[in-house]
């Protein structure tokens, strides 16, 4: 154990990258980096680091922001609740903790938004605790070093691995440690195509020797993916559009968007013409129909067509806007708000 952390340290020092979050001992600055790095490759989340850190340097400068704006910063990374739970978990470093950042992983990891992971992760690097990351970089490296098959998923499995983690961790070096096996597994031991050639366990990793480097670590359960059709109603009045803020219990809450038919297929134009008139405006002009965007997210596939449509009559303006909480916004502020990257791609491609 003691050999394979060295060589893993070793390989670190020689093929790490430089991130600005490694030249730091700050746990605020360790902290935003880890949320905006969940779901999130280190070339797409490094800008965004970049522009929270110059935007909000204390937790307290993140933690006066409103919500909106923390959203509307965090654009285009999505997962958005990590972004609402990060600016929660601010306000109640600064309004409970009185700005300081907590030092141990137990206290860590009762922050919103924060589990083992992250908790461990910032502890060890702000901190220097001896506990193990375990990350699904870590997962692929141990799993393949000590051909372990079990579910990453499983609880046995995570088990498994977090105790051989723990094993493996040094007491002088933690946070040197957690950040090698993560960069070797995140540029070395790769999900596809490691380089086993010049790998320094090369002579001891069982899933080489095995050859099951395409087998390990082992994931069985897979999330079902939902197919989901949005035919979204722009109403133009007045060079403004109605749009409004996603609630609770869906996707995208606290961005804004436009009015929503959801239907379980494609709807054609005439369709949607007829629920309107049904139910809110009877008489509007169709000015455009988008093409269709698809939006990929972990569980689900958005379908999105957008309708623009015009209407001047103020009273089924009024009893459209009361069914949906919609209001009317300009261009200046549509630009300001936050929305779903399916909704900005629209508003650039068709309307602005």
């Amino acid at each position: 154990m003691e050999n394979i952390s060295s060589k893993l340290i070793s390989w670190y020092h020689k093929n790490k990258r430089d991130l600005p979050w490694r030249n730091t001992t700050d746990p605020y600055k360790i902290w935003l980096s880890e949320i905006i790095l969940q779901q999130t490759r280190v070339a797409q989340g490094l800008p965004y680091y970049l522009k929270f850190t110059e935007k909000y340097p204390t937790v307290e400068t993140l933690a006066k922001a409103s919500e909106q704006e923390v959203l509307r910063l965090w654009q285009g990374l999505g997962y958005y609740s990590r972004a609402r739970n990060m600016h929660a978990a601010a306000k109640y470093i600064v309004t409970n903790l009185e700005g300081k950042f907590p030092e141990k992983f137990t206290e860590i990891k009762k922050l919103k938004g924060v589990g083992d992971y992250t908790a461990a992760a910032i502890a060890s690097f702000a901190f220097k605790e001896k506990v193990a990351v375990v990350d699904g970089n870590v997962y692929r490296v141990l799993a393949r070093i000590f051909g372990i098959d079990k579910d990453i998923n499983s609880n046995d499995g995570k088990k498994e691995f977090a105790k051989t983690a723990a094993l493996l961790i040094p007491e002088d070096e933690p946070d040197t440690y957690n950040q090698a096996i993560m960069e070797f597994g995140a540029l070395h031991c790769t999900p596809a195509n490691p380089n086993c050639l010049f790998c320094p366990f090369t002579q001891a990793c069982v899933a080489r020797l095995t050859q099951k480097q395409d087998k390990l670590p082992v994931k069985i359960k897979k999330l079902k993916t939902k197919k989901r059709f949005f035919h979204y109603i722009v109403v133009e009045h007045q060079d403004q559009l109605l749009m409004k803020e996603r609630q609770a219990g869906d996707i995208w809450q606290g961005l804004f968007d436009f009015p929503i038919i959801e239907a379980t297929e494609t709807i054609d134009e005439s369709a949607v013409i007829e629920q309107l008139q049904s139910n809110y405006i009877k008489e509007f002009e169709v000015q455009s129909i988008s093409k269709e965007f698809k939006h990929i997210l972990t569980h689900q596939h958005i379908y999105a067509k957008f309708f623009l449509i015009k209407t001047q009559k103020e009273k089924q303006l009024k009893s459209f806007i009361a069914h949906y909480g919609a209001k009317l916004y300009n261009q200046e502020k549509i630009e300001e708000i936050p929305k779903p990257v399916l909704v900005s791609k629209y508003l650039k491609e068709y309307i602005f």
